[in-house]
C-alpha cells in the first residue's frame, strides 16, 4: 500500500496523472471516499494523462461518462445504484472489460464484480482539508 497526502486540488490531479502513466487497457480503479473528497479531481488527472482535454465532471446523474483518449476512459459514479443487478442493467460491467481505463466511484455496491487486479484508492478528508490517499493494488 502507498499513502500520499494531497494539500491542494492540483496535487490530487497530479497524483491521478502520475498513476495513470502505469495504467493499461483493462485497468479498473475503485475510487472511494466521502462526497467532495476529490474522486472526480483525481479522475481529471487520469484523463489528462490519457490525452483527454474535455471537462471531466462527476457522472452522478448520468452514471457513466465515456471519454476518448490514448485509451478510452469510462468514469462511473454508482452513488445512486443500489444493487449489482442495477449496475449490470446500465451496461457498466461490459465497460469494465472493454479494454479502456475504468474509474468507478462508490464501487462498494458492486464489490463482487470487481476484477481481482482492481486498484483501490481510498481518499480521506483530514481536519486541515488536506486529503490522505491510500493506494492499494497490483504493481504499487
Amino acid at each position: 500500500m502507498r499513502t500520499v497526502v494531497c494539500k491542494t486540488e492540483e496535487e490530487m490531479e497530479n497524483l491521478g496523472r502520475e498513476l495513470a502513466k502505469t495504467f493499461k487497457g483493462g485497468t479498473v480503479v475503485s475510487l472511494r471516499g466521502s462526497l467532495g473528497a476529490g474522486k472526480t479531481v483525481f479522475a481529471r488527472g487520469v484523463a489528462r494523462a490519457l490525452g483527454i482535454n474535455e471537462a471531466i465532471v462527476s457522472p452522478t446523474f448520468t452514471l457513466i461518462q465515456e471519454y476518448e483518449g490514448t485509451l478510452p476512459m469510462y468514469h462511473m459514479d454508482l452513488y445512486r445504484i443500489t444493487s449489482v443487478e442495477d449496475f449490470q442493467m446500465t451496461g457498466g460491467e461490459d465497460l469494465m472489460y472493454n479494454g479502456g481505463v475504468c474509474l468507478i466511484e462508490w464501487s462498494e455496491v458492486i464489490q463482487e464484480l470487481l476484477p481481482k487486479d482492481t486498484i483501490y484508492i481510498q481518499i480521506t478528508v483530514n481536519a486541515d482539508s488536506s486529503r490522505t490517499v491510500q493506494i492499494e493494488g497490483p504493481a504499487l
